[in-house]
């Protein structure tokens, strides 16, 4: 194991944050927090959290679905875009995310609909000019997610008619290059209580590994690199276009 990668919701908010980063830490492992932002500035509990993770080279990886603040508070809800900017400029004053720094900043974006995510490249250049210009705010690299058609994003597209549509354009557009960097080849999802999936989104779906103990506690690292990874139809979302992965696209 090279990379733990802690992800929520807001990680933040377990109890048994601190404690696992700082054990984590003494491992020299990269450590990566997915934080939502918001709960660095929108609760005094969590206030301290940025230089914690400077404390420990923690890289923050953050989703921001658009650089203008009407389609994220449309997304997530109004005033999320400004205390994102607010949570970022305290991660910038602080190094993260600037020239020369060690300390990482990712964004991520996914679309706020039943479409594809635009080229990764293409999109950094805009997320970049736009902040700075905009915002002072400075950041590493942007990973665009393609939305997995399972749990709430399934529940709007089958309520607005767009399940067929959006599967179709799913399968139209597989990539067969993508197959070998997609998650569930080099990273293994561990639920809060211990149980062991291919990826996040099989996580939400309970579905656990198969041909190999489902459970940490009894973690055999053979056994899990001759599994036969569960796949579903939602796997299609992966290997679409220039396929998406938790670090983005993947060609």
């Amino acid at each position: 194991v090279k990379t733990v990668d802690l992800t929520g919701g807001a990680p933040e908010m377990n109890p048994n944050f601190k404690y696992l980063v700082e054990e984590l830490a003494k491992l020299n492992l990269e450590i990566i927090v997915r934080s939502n932002l918001t709960i660095l500035v929108a609760n005094e509990k969590y206030k301290s959290y940025p230089d914690f993770f400077k404390q420990h080279n923690v890289t923050v990886i953050s989703s921001l679905p658009c650089y203008t603040s009407d389609n994220v508070d449309k997304q997530r809800g109004v005033g999320v875009f400004d205390a994102s900017i607010k949570a970022l400029k305290i991660l910038n004053e602080i190094g993260y995310g600037m020239p020369h720094s060690t300390l990482k900043l990712h964004l991520v974006y996914n679309p706020g609909g039943p479409s594809l995510p635009p080229p990764q490249e293409k999109l950094q250049e805009d997320y970049t000019r736009f902040l700075k210009q905009n915002f002072d705010v400075e950041f590493n690299n942007l990973y665009t997610i393609t939305n997995i058609p399972i749990s709430r994003f399934l529940d709007y597209l089958v309520a607005s008619g767009a399940y067929e549509k959006y599967m179709q354009k799913l399968l139209d557009a597989f990539n067969p290059s993508a197959v070998n960097g997609v998650m569930c080849k080099n990273t293994v999802s561990v639920s809060w209580d211990g149980y062991l999936y291919d990826c996040d989104f099989n996580q939400m779906l309970d579905l656990k590994v198969q041909h190999a103990p489902t459970h940490i506690a009894d973690f055999d690292i053979h056994k899990m690199q001759q599994r036969k990874i569960e796949v579903n139809q939602h796997c299609y979302g992966c290997t679409a276009g220039a396929g998406s992965s938790c670090q983005g696209s993947i060609v």
